[in-house]
């Protein structure tokens, strides 16, 4: 016969209520315990990551900048028409080396040619009438000198007469009445002369007046057909110095009007480097800094030589004068890249410029440890950026290798695994 034990059901139900709960409790432990773990640390291959070291010593602050070899503007001569004409005769075609007085191209202008022929003889006309007037004026002087000349020599024979009727006058042998004619001819003919010495002045004066007037009109005629000639000779449109003509926009026949521009020389070896640099790297920009343009088949030296004041499309043009031998092959319109020296930092530590980050800002890297086989995210506050590098200010010390490939994929994390 069974007997009832309704204490061991429930001793059977209290013992798996505990089993139960003991499970919940470990459960929920472990569970906490594992939102407690933080995340693997993400792997990286090393071999696509560009590491940096840092360093301590002398950098050069530096900004680069894209642009183009172009002549220089004292390389430059642009030929304007100089008066109105038409085109009979190209002689030179563009591309071509020539010298100052190679002829590009031939003109016509029939009234030039009239004017110059009537300008060239008003010339004549008036050194002719100039001829005449010295030879009238002198004439004319030379017969007022030849008078005063006559008074002059009465005057002096007066005046003996009249000493020596004085002396006689008192020796008692020349009346009174003789002597007081013979002093009034010579105080006569002395008025006359002084007259005569006046006149000769005045005469003289005007001859100078006369020459300067007609001298004026041969200048001024003498000008006219100077500016005559040289249109007459700019019919034959010459090079004017040495170099290649790039450009002659013109075809026989054509009518040009007065500036036209008929030609262009320039000196394909007198060239500047026209630099674009992004508007944030300009402001340090002063003239005469030091400058290295690569031609791509060689380098060449120069200064700063001028600034545009203007942006354009987010850049500041900046011409670098070239110095020294330019490379071979260096032409115009030749793509360049220029790098400018902005300032020299002595005794600072640098590293090379990350993928990203501002000058003068507080940016992330990814420092090595020590054994190579792993990185953490530090804070690093930078100072002045080059090209290649940049100043560390705070946050790393010399020796420390830091990653500086684009690492924004990890911006959740704050420490990799390099395998």
């Amino acid at each position: 016969m069974d007997i009832s034990r309704p204490d061991l059901k429930v001793k059977k139900r209290r013992r798996q209520a505990l089993t139960i709960g003991a499970g919940i409790v470990v459960l929920a432990a472990v569970t906490f315990l594992v939102m407690r773990l933080k995340p693997a640390a993400p792997s990286v291959d090393r071999s696509i990551v560009w590491t940096d070291t840092v360093k301590r010593g002398p950098m050069v602050v530096q900004v680069r900048g894209l642009g183009t070899l172009v002549p220089r503007e004292d390389a430059i001569r642009q030929i304007p028409a100089q008066t109105e004409a038409t085109v009979v005769r190209i002689r030179t075609l563009p591309g071509t080396t020539v010298t100052p007085d190679t002829v590009l191209l031939e003109l016509s202008d029939p009234t030039l040619s009239q004017g110059a022929i009537d300008a060239e003889l008003s010339l004549k006309e008036a050194q002719a009438d100039l001829n005449n007037i010295q030879v009238k004026v002198q004439s004319d002087l030379m017969a007022q000198k030849s008078a005063a000349a006559t008074v002059n020599a009465d005057y002096s024979q007066a005046q003996r007469q009249a000493q020596t009727d004085k002396a006689l006058y008192g020796l008692g042998v020349l009346s009174g009445l003789a002597y007081n004619a013979s002093q009034g001819k010579a105080d006569e003919l002395s008025t006359r002369n002084k007259l005569e010495e006046q006149t000769v002045d005045i005469n003289e004066k005007a001859v100078q007046s006369q020459l300067a007037v007609q001298q004026a009109k041969v200048a001024q005629a003498q000008a006219i057909y100077a500016l005559k000639k040289q249109q007459l000779d700019a019919l034959s449109v010459r090079a004017g110095i040495s170099g290649v003509l790039t450009d002659l926009p013109l075809a026989v026949g054509q009518h040009v009007a007065i500036g036209t521009m008929l030609a262009q020389v320039v000196q394909p070896n007198q060239l500047k480097a026209q630099l674009r640099i992004p508007e944030t790297q300009a402001r340090d920009i002063q003239l005469g800094q030091p400058a290295s343009i690569d031609t791509h088949n060689g380098l060449a030296d120069g200064t700063v030589s001028r600034i545009d004041p203007a942006v354009q499309n987010g850049t500041v043009t900046v011409d670098v004068k070239l110095v020294g031998t330019l490379p071979g092959g260096a032409r115009k319109d030749l793509s360049v890249d220029g790098v400018i020296d902005l300032d020299r930092l002595s005794n600072v530590l640098y590293v090379g410029r990350p993928a990203f980050g501002n000058p003068n800002s507080t940016i992330s890297l990814f420092r090595l440890d020590p054994d190579g086989k792993g990185a953490v995210r530090v804070p690093v506050k930078v100072g002045q950026a080059s090209v290649n590098a940049i100043q560390v200010q705070q946050g790393l010390h010399d020796g420390d290798s830091v990653i500086l490939s684009d690492m924004s994929r990890y911006d959740t994390t704050d420490r990799i695994r390099l395998d």
